[in-house]
C-alpha cells in the first residue's frame, strides 16, 4: 500500500512527532522514507538585495540542519531513508517532489490552530498540501 513516504521538515520540534508516525508506517509496509527540506525562496527574494546572500546562506544552513536532524533521528530506525534539500515555494516543492518520486503518502505536521490563530495563518504549508495533493496526506498534530 505504501512504498514511499514523504516527510517534509523545517527542523522544528514537531518534526519528531511526525517522524514517529511515518517511521511506524514505513516499518509496517517496508517503505522508504523521504525527508525533504525546502529553502523558501520567497524569504530570499523579500530580503534587501545587499542581504540576500546572507539570507540564503542562513536558510540553506537551516535546511541542512533540518535534514541532519532527521537523518540522526532515523539512523537506528531500520528504514531506508532518502534526504534532499530543494529551493522554491514549500507547498509546491513538496507536491512536486511527491510526484517526481512516486510518493504514496505525505506525512506532515500541523499546529491545529483554531479561531483567530487559524485565520491569521491561513495558507499554511500543511493546508496547501492537503488542498492540492492527489495522494494520501497524514496530518499529525504537533502541538504539545
Amino acid at each position: 500500500m505504501y512504498d514511499d513516504i514523504l516527510v517534509p521538515t523545517d527542523g522544528s520540534d514537531g518534526t519528531e512527532r511526525t517522524l514517529d508516525h511515518a517511521v511506524e508506517i514505513a516499518r509496517n509496509h517496508g517503505a522508504r522514507l523521504h525527508a525533504l527540506s525546502v529553502v523558501d525562496r520567497r524569504v530570499y527574494l523579500a530580503a534587501e538585495e545587499d542581504e540576500r546572500d546572507d539570507v540564503m546562506a542562513k536558510l540553506r544552513g537551516e535546511a541542512e540542519d533540518a535534514i541532519e536532524l532527521v537523518e540522526d533521528r532515523l539512523s537506528d530506525a531500520d528504514v531506508e531513508v532518502t534526504a534532499e534539500i530543494v529551493d522554491g515555494t514549500p507547498h509546491k516543492e513538496i507536491l512536486a517532489y511527491a510526484d517526481e518520486h512516486g510518493v504514496d503518502l505525505i506525512a506532515i505536521g500541523t499546529h491545529g490552530r483554531t479561531g483567530r490563530d487559524r485565520l491569521e495563518n491561513l495558507g499554511s504549508v500543511t493546508e496547501r498540501v492537503v488542498e492540492d495533493a492527489d495522494r494520501t496526506v497524514l496530518v499529525v498534530s504537533i502541538d504539545e
